[in-house]
Formats: structure tokens, C-alpha cells, sequence
């Protein structure tokens, strides 16, 4: 980076339309003059789970690349650091349709506004996908959880799921067991290391269209995230794979209420597209 570039990350959260809810992410709109270990350097600075680097962009084209980072380390995809990024971009140039260049591929985001007023941000998924978690890699996710197969809903069985990046999809069997949440922090962050999970993504199903969710983000240096995309892509891809989608293809994804940072995640998916599409408001944070 040219010392006498400052760059200040603006400030946003998404997933909520309440700078008070929802998770908060950094994005950087010019980031072109930044190299990896500058982009490293302002994620762990200003400690959010992730912060987007836009570090090409043509306006005309409507398509950007963006690279993410945790304070830990760069991710290959961000889901609440996408939805604020295109609400930061429809601020700048109006709202409509972009396309993010990110590692795990090309992913096309819709934004408008709601009937208030509000920004919202629509993303679509690479092709997610799903299979049962082995024996072996339940175990040592539970054991560092603190969790037993007992805390399990057997009609969700365990899976990993993808939708960009790779998450443990766990349901556990009551609210309660979700709201105790307290876990092994570096335990299961190796665990997660071993199996290149981005996070866990421990859920409770209230009815078919409606799940409470829990995320563990040991790996990026954070104890949990208010609103997890990436996750919540997955978990579309795991509902479709075990034929759970309810009529209509939409789930409302509520997470953060245990953090008392709510946020809304709205799933949609298509049976006949392995893509799934999240959508959500951002705000940008004052200060």
C-alpha cells in the first residue's frame, strides 16, 4: 500500500435494518492499491468477523472482485460482507444488479429498496451441495462442543453443507440446548481446521419455513456470528437434498437473539436450481 494511502473501511451491518441487530462487516470500495498483507492487517484492526475489499471494479459492466478477511485470515466467501458490500455499492452509483467475482466464483447480488425505504440486498449461491457428516467428524464436533447425540433432532441428521464455502449443519432437539451455547474455543477450532469448515451452523427448526441458528467462528477468530450468508446458503442446499423445502421454497432464517444482535436471513430455494438465493437489509453503522 502507497504510505500515504489511508484507507478507512466503511462501517456496515447486515441482515437487519437496526444498527443496533444484524453482524457487522468492513468494506473497503477502493481497495485496488492494497496488497494481501494490507487487507490482513485492516480486517484484524477493526475486528469484525469479515471485511470485503473491492480490488477491481467496472462500473459500466456492473461487475467487481471482491476478496474477503477475517481477522484471522482471507475466506474464500462471505455471505453478511456480500449483502453489505452491494448496499454499499448502491449507495454510491444506485441500486440493480452486480456481479461480485469472488474465489469460489462469479456471484450475481440484486439490490433495491423495500417499501420504507431501507436497502436490501438479494445474493445468489454458487451451486450448494450436501452430505451426512461421517462418524469420525460428528464426534469430534460434538466432543468440543459439549454436545451429545442426545442434543440432536433425529429428523435433521448431520450433514456438510456447502454454499461457497463448507459449514456442519447440526440441529439440535430443543431451543434450549441451542441457547446454552458454550464450547472448547480452540478444540473446535481445530476440528473445524482438520475438516475445512467455515463454521457450524447449529439451527433449530421451529416449522418447516422457519429455523433459529447459531454459527461458531472459531477459525476466523470470533466466538459466533450474528448473520452467516454463506451458512445459510448451505442450509438451503441441505434442505433441498433431504426433500425438506416447504411449499413455496422460502425459509426465514432467524440468528444472533442469543447475542442479543438479531438478524433476519431469508432463504429461498428452487428445486430445480442448485443455487440458493439470500436476501437481507444492511445500514451503514454511525461513526
Amino acid at each position: 500500500m502507497n504510505q500515504n494511502t489511508t484507507v478507512t473501511p466503511g462501517r456496515y451491518t447486515a441482515f437487519t435494518t437496526d444498527p443496533g441487530g444484524g453482524n457487522p462487516a468492513g468494506v473497503v470500495l477502493d481497495a485496488a492499491g492494497l496488497g494481501t498483507e494490507d487487507m490482513a492487517a485492516l480486517a484484524a484492526d477493526l475486528g469484525y468477523s469479515e471485511t470485503a475489499f473491492v480490488t477491481a471494479g467496472d462500473a459500466d459492466r456492473h461487475r467487481f472482485t471482491v476478496r474477503y478477511f477475517s481477522p484471522l485470515s482471507e475466506v474464500d466467501f462471505c455471505g453478511h460482507a456480500t449483502i453489505a458490500t452491494a448496499v454499499a455499492l448502491a449507495e454510491e452509483t444506485g441500486p440493480g444488479e452486480i456481479t461480485l467475482d469472488t474465489r469460489v466464483g462469479e456471484i450475481p447480488v440484486l439490490t433495491g429498496t423495500d417499501p420504507d425505504g431501507n436497502l436490501r440486498a438479494t445474493l445468489t449461491s454458487v451451486a450448494t451441495r450436501s452430505r451426512p457428516a461421517r462418524d469420525a467428524e460428528l464426534d469430534e464436533a460434538l466432543a468440543a462442543l459439549g454436545w451429545g447425540r442426545d442434543d440432536l433432532d433425529r429428523e435433521l441428521p448431520p450433514h456438510v453443507a456447502f454454499g461457497g464455502v463448507h459449514h456442519l449443519v447440526l440441529a439440535a432437539a430443543t431451543r434450549e440446548r441451542l441457547a446454552d451455547l458454550s464450547y472448547d474455543f480452540d478444540g473446535l477450532a481445530a476440528v473445524m481446521r482438520r475438516h475445512g469448515w467455515a463454521t457450524l451452523q447449529l439451527v433449530v427448526r421451529e416449522n418447516p419455513a422457519l429455523f433459529h441458528a447459531r454459527d461458531p467462528f472459531p477459525v476466523g477468530g470470533v466466538v459466533e456470528d450474528p448473520a452467516t450468508g454463506a451458512a445459510a446458503a448451505a442450509l438451503g442446499g441441505y434442505l433441498r437434498t433431504l426433500g425438506l423445502v416447504p411449499e413455496g421454497g422460502t425459509v426465514t432464517v432467524r440468528q444472533g437473539e442469543d447475542m442479543g444482535s438479531p438478524s433476519t436471513l431469508t432463504v429461498d430455494i428452487d428445486l430445480d436450481d442448485p443455487r440458493v438465493r439470500v436476501s437481507g437489509h444492511a445500514v451503514r453503522l454511525p461513526g
